[in-house]
């Protein structure tokens, strides 16, 4: 026994000083001196001080991460206009976005449940994905991409189905389209009492109003989207009494809702390997998120970048796909001009050779 100890403590030393030599050799290493802007929907630029958290290894029991991973979903409850003491619970998931989601699904709707996914872009279409491989018996209303969810089709949907559950997309990535969430919801909730109603607010979240007390009872982000922080993780803000009836619903161990919520509730831990570094950068890009003034101030910055983009590229020739009317300020769509001399591959090198 005492050799496998010692044999275990020096593998563990040879460890650490491997990790201090890496770093020594890499102290000035081949990180390019200007970063590239990343206008992609999501990894995106992130501020110096959010990079600069993450330079600081804790473990998974330190009680420095742990008040950071409580003061995380504190924040991000505050963010969604509620709170514990309200009724409300934030649960930090593991993984991309899509897990998250994966993770709502299939937590969220019991096995005698059935969901209806309303659908106006790929990441509504990923959902029924989800569904297929999860067994989660599941209706569709689908809308085009270019469209936003409308109320009246899906109050009459719902009237001519039985569904326990239903799943939208609060901003539809795929071509910028920001859905009425806030009217959808409130209807669904007057009309339909014991529906029960999951939002997938990826890249919405923090940049668009969401209040949990218009009736929704799961809605999920990432980390790496409007608040600015890093991929690794994503989180699922819910409403406790509809978290409680989900116990036992999970088709996953390691996306079991409930499960995690309850070992967070008991210990504070993650139950599996935290993303520790990442949840650092997200603590970081709270404060930032607050110190710019909020989702006001995000909001205004956003639009503000939307204004020049927009009025230049028209200047250019280039036409919206989206109508004015739902398009998004945080994801625009353009139409691919028909100029013989126009090249998309030509088109993106020249914007990557200037950052």
């Amino acid at each position: 026994m005492a050799s496998v100890q010692v044999a275990m403590a020096r593998r563990l030393s040879l460890r650490s000083l491997g990790a201090w030599r890496t770093v020594r050799r890499f102290s000035s290493s081949s990180v390019p001196s200007r970063e590239p802007l990343l206008f992609t929907p999501g990894p995106l630029t992130v501020s110096g001080p959010v990079k600069q958290a993450m330079l600081v290894d804790y473990g998974s029991r330190d009680k420095l991460f742990l008040d950071a991973v409580l003061e995380v979903r504190e924040g991000l409850l505050q963010v969604a206009g509620v709170s514990k003491e309200k009724g409300y619970e934030c649960v930090l998931m593991q993984g991309s976005g899509t897990a998250a989601v994966e993770a709502m699904l299939g937590t969220a709707v019991p096995k005698d449940g059935k969901v209806l996914l309303v659908i106006n872009g790929a990441y509504g279409h990923r959902q029924t994905a989800i569904c297929k491989y999860a067994g989660i018996p599941y209706e569709t209303l689908v809308f085009e991409d270019s469209e936003p969810i409308t109320v009246d089709r899906v109050r009459q949907t719902l009237r001519a189905s039985r569904c326990s559950h239903v799943s939208l997309v609060h901003h539809e990535t795929t071509a910028g389209v920001i859905n009425p969430l806030e009217e959808l919801v409130k209807m669904m909730k007057a009309e339909f009492p014991d529906l029960k109603v999951l939002v997938d607010s990826m890249s919405g979240f923090g940049a668009y109003e969401l209040d949990m007390t218009w009736g929704i009872d799961f809605a999920v982000s990432s980390a790496n989207k409007c608040i600015e922080g890093v991929p690794g993780f994503a989180y699922v803000l819910c409403a406790t009494d509809a978290l409680k009836q989900t116990q036992g619903n999970a088709r996953s161990l390691t996306m079991d809702i409930f499960d995690q919520w309850a070992n967070m509730e008991s210990t504070g831990q993650f139950r599996y390997t935290p993303p520790t570094h990442a949840i650092l950068a997200f603590k970081q890009a709270l404060v930032e998120f607050h110190a710019e003034g909020g989702m006001d101030a995000r909001k205004a910055r956003y639009r503000a970048n939307y204004e020049v983009l927009a009025r230049e590229m028209q200047k250019m020739g280039f036409e919206f796909y989206v109508p004015e009317a739902c398009r998004s300020y945080c994801i625009c769509t353009f139409k691919t001009p028909e100029h013989p001399k126009f090249h998309f591959q030509t088109f993106y090198n020249l914007l990557a050779e200037q950052g």
